[in-house]
């Protein structure tokens, strides 16, 4: 019976997933079969990652078209994610977002077709250079925060400039990749959901993120009602390891964590003093200095105290000179400030 149940789950996951994907037929990304990813990858020759969704392969469309193909590996379910993935980045067009180009889905072998970035990701520019394999030389501040300003242009496309508001919820580092430029553009929709823009909460079933990413109010709804603002607590986050990453923090204290980075970065703040982080060029310290003040709204506890992903924009977009810090984000028993304002 139970054996009986199961085949026929599995014919059910099939027929709805094949009845998706003639409807999708017409929209954008090509269907290839398992047979050409083999001859895209040459049958699967060089690997680019891995991780628990699957593995990453690098491969060629033709002699001047390079992919990234990442076969899934968990293919036996019912594909909500892989549904999930081509259903939201499929009909979307922006230069921060990564580009979907193909599909494959053959019986129970899936794999997504992106364009290949030869960068890798963010995670490869800031994080030390012993800690990471992989890990390169540290990049200026000045790209850095061309690399913020181009992933919050992303995530406002997401939110604000689709017919539909679409909610990443898996902003980090990894999933930021970078173009031969260093021009960042945001990937993996596994996880992302899709609501009307007047629809201004999300209803959650369960969790979804990264650990160490996720909104508080994502985990309990004590600090609020989840919506676009839990991706600007993710991007905050983000903005945290970009600046933390470069601290040089007393000898005395060997905790980096980002509790610590984040109390050490708003002390200075307060008081006035720049920041000891790497400075390399003229300018650097004012870039840094914005950074952290964006990053603090960013990370806020309670969802309606977070800026918008407009309001981030704008932050980074201007000089810094006009950017207030958030009145002690780190005092027991917080409580949301109506009143407060990133802008002056």
């Amino acid at each position: 019976m139970q054996l009986y149940l199961t085949s026929r789950n599995g014919r059910e996951s099939r027929v709805r997933l094949e009845k998706f994907l003639d409807d999708y037929k017409a929209i954008r990304p090509t269907r290839y079969s398992y047979a050409d990813i083999k001859k895209i990858t040459d049958d699967f020759n060089e690997k680019l990652g891995e991780g628990s969704y699957g593995t990453v392969y690098k491969g060629r469309l033709s002699s001047e078209i390079y992919v990234a193909v990442k076969v899934l590996r968990d293919s036996k379910g019912k594909g909500e994610e892989f549904i999930n993935e081509i259903g939201t980045i499929g009909r979307i067009h922006h230069v921060n977002v990564v580009r979907l180009v193909g599909f494959c889905a053959d019986e129970f072998r899936r794999a997504l077709i992106y364009e290949y970035l030869p960068n890798d990701s963010l995670e490869r520019f800031i994080l030390p250079v012993s800690s990471s394999p992989g890990s390169v030389s540290l990049i200026s501040w000045n790209k850095l925060q061309h690399i913020a300003l181009g992933t919050a242009r992303g995530i406002e496309y997401l939110h604000q400039g689709c017919d539909q508001q679409i909610l990443h919820f898996d902003i980090k580092p990894q999933n930021i990749l970078l173009d031969h430029n260093l021009n960042p553009k945001i990937c993996d929709f596994g996880l992302a959901k899709l609501c009307y823009k007047e629809k201004s909460v999300v209803t959650m079933t369960a969790a979804r993120g990264t650990i160490g990413y996720i909104a508080p109010e994502v985990l309990s709804r004590n600090f609020g009602k989840v919506s676009h603002k839990s991706d600007i607590y993710s991007f905050g986050i983000l903005l945290l390891e970009m600046v933390g990453g470069r601290i040089k923090m007393d000898s005395k204290t060997n905790n980096h964590s980002k509790v610590n980075s984040l109390e050490w970065i708003y002390g200075y703040l307060e008081k006035g003093e720049e920041l000891k982080i790497r400075i390399e060029e003229e300018g650097d310290g004012t870039i840094v200095r914005k950074l952290a003040i964006v990053e603090l709204w960013c990370i806020l506890w309670h969802p309606i105290d977070r800026p918008s992903i407009k309001e981030v924009t704008q932050m980074l977009e201007g000089d810094g000179s006009h950017l207030n810090l958030y009145p002690n984000p780190f005092m027991a028993n917080n409580t949301p400030k109506l009143n407060a304002s990133p802008l002056s």
